[in-house]
């Protein structure tokens, strides 16, 4: 067998990266010799493959406490506070999660590019995943596709809904008056959640629940539940939180959607099979400060 071969179909390497290990220097060892992916192999061989260093000049590093849950030479996994953007976008180029990991490793002495695996909205917090190179995002990403990679969240949502474990199957695209905003429409990109009521507050007609993506379209979870008419608290884009002058608001649900400050939303566990080592990883973020105050607030407790 040749070691192309080898390389695409038992270490799963794509075209893209193939071809990026062809080019850099030493890409591609074999036997401690650097070879061209032609070359036959038999039992016994060691294979190497290099990757060249990268880093992200595009970013500006800058000073930001990192909540770094788990960290190898492929993977760094962080507990992303809510109100941070992930990555510089247009008109936002500092003050991300970006900057902040691009100076955690510039004064670690390390380069690697930044490249999330995927993403969390701005007022989401909890476990994410970035790769350090691409090798590891290709696999990762890979699971994703595939559906095999568990992402748990919790949520608080208004109102309590009427079947306590479901799966919520809609369609999802932009909304063509606000296009910033997402809708379920049957001319949409599939999309599936899986939710169920962990905690129901019936005083505040408030439920904790814990859902699972099957896809990950954009704010899914937020329109979906909505959909169900079970909106995230302090949800300022598809909830009760969002100014609008015709909505009838009751006191109790402002007053809990301005103590949440922002959707009610935490990414809490996530879980892959490792790129290099095949390890099945398990990575959890404990509720943040301003939910855990929510929490103790139903519960009747002092904050």
């Amino acid at each position: 067998m040749i070691l192309k071969n080898i390389m695409q179909k038992r270490m799963g390497i794509s075209r893209k990266l193939l071809s990026r290990l062809k080019m850099t220097d030493q890409g591609v060892m074999l036997n401690g010799q650097h070879v061209y992916v032609s070359t036959k192999v038999q039992a016994g061989d060691k294979l190497e493959i290099r990757m060249e260093r990268e880093q992200s000049d595009d970013i500006l590093p800058q000073v930001q406490q990192i909540d770094v849950i788990y960290e190898d030479q492929h993977l760094l996994i962080v507990n992303k506070k809510a109100g941070v953007i992930v990555h510089p976008t247009s008109g936002h180029y500092t003050d991300t999660l970006a900057n902040g990991v691009v100076h955690y490793w510039q004064e670690r002495g390390e380069k690697f590019r930044f490249r999330p695996v995927h993403r969390l909205d701005q007022d989401t917090s909890g476990v994410l995943a970035i790769a350090k190179n691409p090798y590891a995002h290709q696999h990762i990403s890979e699971q994703m596709i595939n559906h095999s990679v568990q992402k748990r969240y919790h949520a608080y949502v208004h109102h309590i809904p009427t079947v306590s474990q479901g799966r919520i199957e809609g369609a999802i695209d932009r909304d063509l008056i606000e296009p910033y905003m997402r809708v379920v429409t049957p001319d949409g990109y599939a999309a599936a959640t899986r939710y169920q009521v962990l905690e129901s507050f019936a005083d505040r007609d408030i439920a904790l629940v814990e859902l699972e993506l099957e896809t990950g379209r954009t704010h899914q979870i937020r329109v979906h539940m909505k959909h169900i008419g079970c909106p995230l608290v302090g949800d300022r884009l598809y909830g009760y939180a969002r100014p609008d002058k015709n909505l009838d608001v009751s006191t109790s649900i402002s007053q809990l959607d301005q103590l949440a400050g922002r959707q009610a939303l935490h990414a809490v566990e996530l879980g892959f099979v490792h790129p290099v080592t095949g390890e099945e990883m398990l990575f959890q973020a404990p509720l943040p400060e301003d939910l855990a105050n929510l929490d103790a607030e139903l519960r009747g407790l002092e904050i």
